[in-house]
């Protein structure tokens, strides 16, 4: 089980009482701070070090995991090519640092953000789904998803890829994983086309803090085993 870190002094608003997606502007990774902001629905999304806001979209963007995923022909075929390997927990830092680095619009994941990302991960709150590919007797990151979990909720924080369909089958591989633990609520924040052509809605923020307090309330099994089948 996770480990509880200490509470801080920061209390984040009801983001029912908001009239924007902005909550709240401030810098604090702090874990406490952390995990409170998204137990309350709401997430950082920095600027800068010096510039962060909390946000709370209306409309929310989640990724329905109660059906079975349709994915496309190509991801499937991909899926089925054993091409690659998965695994999860194995890279953490790897991940979240190669989801700033291989960004060309620029990043939010800024080093303080890491930094707070990396202490939950060491207290089991974050994780990590990593692709391998092996070449000329190396193993090499291709691709991996990372983001947070509390009870039957995971919050989908971003993505990477060096190749072609990396980051969708760490996708796919995630949603699997969530599924086959009992999760309730995957959360992937704000809609976007490459989300979209992977089945990501979008809900009403209203609804979405409905289903974020069911999903609290639960206990989810571990995400984390040693080795996936490969994909």
């Amino acid at each position: 089980m996770p480990t509880e870190p200490p509470p801080t002094e920061i209390a984040f608003p009801d983001p029912r009482d908001m009239p924007s997606d902005v909550v709240a502007v401030g810098v604090d990774f702090r874990a406490g701070t952390l995990l409170s902001a998204y137990r309350a629905g709401i997430f950082p999304w920095p600027q800068s070090n010096k510039r962060v806001g909390w946000f709370s979209p209306d409309p929310r963007a989640i990724f329905p995991i109660a059906k079975a995923p349709h994915w496309s022909r190509s991801l499937r075929r991909t899926l089925r090519s054993k091409k690659f390997s998965v695994t999860i927990d194995e890279a953490f830092v790897d991940v979240v640092e190669a989801c700033g680095t291989e960004r060309s619009e620029g990043t939010w994941i800024v080093p303080a953000l890491i930094d707070g990302y990396t202490r939950l991960h060491k207290l089991g709150w974050t994780h990590s789904v990593e692709v391998w590919e092996e070449e000329d007797g190396a193993r090499n990151l291709v691709g991996g998803i990372y983001g947070l979990a509390i009870g039957r909720f995971f919050s989908g924080e971003s993505m990477f890829h060096r190749r072609t369909d990396a980051s969708k089958i760490a996708f796919a591989t995630l949603v699997e994983r969530l599924r086959a633990a009992g999760y309730q609520l995957f959360d992937v924040q704000v809609q976007n086309p490459h989300l979209e052509s992977l089945g990501a809605i979008e809900i009403p923020r209203d609804d979405y803090l409905d289903r974020l307090k069911d999903a609290l309330a639960g206990d989810a099994l571990p995400l984390k085993e040693n080795q996936l089948a490969g994909s």
